[in-house]
Order: structure tokens, then C-alpha cells, then sequence
């Protein structure tokens, strides 16, 4: 069974009154709870994409699978930058004491994954665990903490069109598009550049996120503009690169050829840390299939992120019930860095690439566990256990002056 590494879930965020944000019960609550959602829609599609069934085959679950291949690691990485926005002020970043708090709460959650990162990489899994990539993430887009959307959404808009193209034009000076074996850490080049989720590609799907979180995301207003530039980012990137491929005189050709004659339809699935479609050829700029790299699979997934989040924060302020019936997904999403590393222990003790039981019973498996763990454990606690030792980590930056 062929594995893809995927995302990797984005920190969970701290306690309430760390996030300036209301208490249980209070109106807008809906807002962090449909975070918590998106979180955990992304965890299932994450476990989809490392143990479930090869995607590309015929039916629902084929299409889930296709769906779930890199996406669900763009989501994660949107849902980063409202990590970072939370922590450092969402709607009015923090400045003076607190902002220098919140700073040093962000550097300390980024040394830590970079730590965890690289050791879950160690352990030599057929996953690319992006926990290292994520930390670097976080160091990167932090002097940026205190511009509004705006802003943020252009600097994310620029270097979506300009860290591929440069990407490609490094390739000869840093090496291939690959992780050099699988369980060995290959320090910062493979961070930014030559790793499964190179930080001058990955970074502005962070930034997007952080772009959203500075809204208003209580107005049904900003939610249906939200909703319409998901749509558009989505359609421009995917539509881009299908009418790309058939426009340009010998793209289509190039990159078949890249790909080994396997097709080259934009949404195949392309793993991390692999060639992708990537290839040799500036044609494989045009494509927008997962971790190719380009600026239109950047476009789509970002879009795509942004509509998940949208949709899963109106409905649970719209659908009262539907937050109950969702209860399961939230808990997992309210504790998706455990969620993610709980998985990736479990490949490594259970050999999961060697197993004789049907991908589609394994990636069944996973999800109910991690579904009555997360349950059962939120009845007792308000966040995840890795959660909490985060929390109690960065709690050495309240001392700061």
C-alpha cells in the first residue's frame, strides 16, 4: 500500500482567555468551535491520505481520497496562521508587554515542533511529517504578526506567484525536490526548500490563514465574501491549470512525460517530498495537482481551505443541533496536534505499510479511535494531552517584562 505524507495538524490553539476570545456559552462562540471542526474534517482527511485506500479508483470513496490529497495539509497550514493570529491578537495584535508574550509564546510552540517534528521523522515512517516545516512556519511569518488583512492577503498573493518560480529556478543550486530517505531529518535546506512542504511554498497558505483571522468572521457579510473568494481562488487554480495544459502549445506533453505517461490531470495526487509533476519541465508550473509546487495548486488549495473553514464556522453558529451531532469531529479537532501525532505512532508500532487488512478498515480503525480518545477525553479536559504540555511550555512567557 502506497503512503502520501500529508499535513500535519495546526497547533491547537490556546485556552480562551489566552485568545481574547468568549467564554463557553457566550455569543461567537460558534467561531472557535467551527475552528475546531475544520481541525478535525482536516485530521480524517490527513489519516485518508497516510493509511486509506490509493486514490484515483472508481465511487465515493476514490473521490474522498483524491479530495483529501494535499488538501487536507493546505487546510492545516491556513488553519497555522489562525494559530498565530490567536495567539498574538486576532481582530488587534497585541503590542507591549502582551505582544512581547505572545512573540515569545510563538517562538517557543516553533522550537518545540521543530523538535517533535524531527524526532517523529526519525522514527522512519512512510509519512513526511510536516511538524518540523510547520515550526519553521511560524518563525517565518511572525514579524508579520501585526498587519491587517489586507496586507497580509498581498504579501500571501506575492509570494504564491513568486516562491514557486523561484523554487524551480533553485532546484539545479539545492538539489531535487526530495526527501533524502525517509526517516532521516535533513536540517534547513530541506525546510525551505528541498522537503516534502518547503517553507518558500508553503508559507503563504500561513499567511492566508492569518489574513482571515483578522476579519470580522462574525459577519454573515465577511462570511459570504469569505465563501465567494474560496470559490474563485478554487476555480482560478484548478480551472487555471486545466485550461493551462490545453492552451500552452506542449504542456499537456511535458508534463505526461514528466509523469511517466500517467496522465495530467490537475487534481492527481502527487506526494510530498516526491518529483510530483514537478518534473524537468517548466510545464509542470502549470499544474495544479497536490504538492507540485505551483502557484496554481497553491490558488486552489488555499481556496479550497478557505471555503472548509467558512462553511464549518457559519454552520455551527447557524446549526445549534449539527454542533451536538459534530461533537466527535470537534473534540478531535480540539486536540489535533495529539490527533496527528497519536497517528503517526500508530504507523510506526503497527507497520501499517506492511498489513495485510484492507486500507479502507485500517483508515476506519484510525478514525474511531481517535474519535472515542478525543471524546472521552474531552469530557475530563479542556484541551489534548500534548496540548496541555504546550501550554505549560509557553507558559514561561508570562514571565517576560
Amino acid at each position: 500500500m502506497t503512503h502520501h505524507a500529508d499535513s500535519p495538524p495546526a497547533d491547537a490553539p490556546s485556552p480562551e482567555h489566552e485568545r481574547g476570545e468568549p467564554s463557553p456559552g457566550a455569543p461567537g462562540m460558534g467561531r472557535l468551535v467551527g475552528l475546531d471542526l475544520a481541525r478535525g474534517l482536516a485530521v480524517f482527511g490527513m489519516y485518508a491520505v497516510h493509511v486509506g485506500p490509493a486514490p484515483g479508483q472508481d465511487g465515493v470513496i476514490g473521490f474522498l481520497m483524491e479530495l483529501a490529497q494535499g488538501r487536507s495539509s493546505a487546510l492545516f497550514a491556513v488553519l497555522a496562521g489562525f494559530a498565530v493570529a490567536l495567539i498574538t491578537g486576532r481582530r488587534t495584535p497585541k503590542t507591549g508587554r502582551a505582544g512581547r508574550q505572545a512573540v515569545a509564546k510563538v517562538v517557543i510552540r516553533a522550537v518545540i515542533l521543530l523538535a517533535l517534528g524531527t524526532a517523529l521523522t526519525m522514527t522512519g515512517t512512510p509519512v513526511v511529517p510536516i511538524l518540523a516545516f510547520y515550526g519553521l512556519f511560524f518563525l517565518l511569518v511572525l514579524p508579520l504578526y501585526r498587519l491587517d488583512a489586507k496586507p497580509l492577503a498581498l504579501i500571501a498573493a506575492a509570494w504564491a506567484l513568486i516562491g514557486p518560480q523561484l523554487l524551480y529556478g533553485l532546484r539545479p543550486v539545492v538539489g531535487d525536490r526530495a526527501f533524502p530517505t525517509v526517516g532521516q531529518a535533513d536540517g534547513i535546506v530541506s525546510l525551505l526548500f528541498t522537503g516534502g512542504y518547503p517553507a518558500l511554498t508553503w508559507v503563504p497558505f500561513v499567511l492566508a490563514g492569518m489574513a482571515v483571522a483578522r476579519l470580522d468572521l462574525a459577519a454573515t457579510a465577511v462570511r459570504i465574501r469569505l465563501a465567494l473568494t474560496g470559490v474563485t481562488l478554487a476555480v482560478t487554480g484548478y480551472g487555471g491549470s486545466w485550461l493551462a495544459l490545453r492552451l500552452v502549445p506542449g504542456a499537456a506533453a511535458a508534463v505526461r512525460e514528466a509523469k511517466g505517461g500517467s496522465g495530467m490531470a490537475s487534481m492527481s495526487s502527487a506526494s510530498p517530498g516526491g518529483d510530483g509533476v514537478f518534473g524537468d519541465t517548466p510545464a509542470g508550473m502549470l499544474v495544479a495537482s497536490p504538492h507540485s509546487e505551483a502557484t496554481l495548486s497553491i490558488v486552489g488549495s488555499t481556496g479550497v481551505a478557505i471555503l472548509v473553514i467558512t462553511v464549518c464556522l457559519a454552520a455551527m453558529d447557524a446549526f445549534p443541533r449539527l454542533r451536538r451531532l459534530a461533537g466527535p469531529v470537534i473534540a478531535v479537532g480540539s486536540m489535533s496536534l495529539t490527533a496527528y501525532v497519536y497517528h503517526i505512532v500508530a504507523i510506526w508500532l503497527l507497520d501499517t505499510e506492511e498489513a495485510t487488512v484492507p486500507p479502507l478498515y485500517i483508515l476506519l480503525g484510525f478514525i474511531a479511535s481517535v474519535t472515542v480518545l478525543a471524546t472521552v477525553w474531552s469530557r475530563f479536559f479542556q484541551r489534548g494531552p500534548l496540548e496541555r504540555l504546550m501550554g505549560r511550555a509557553t507558559g514561561i512567557a508570562r514571565r517576560m517584562q
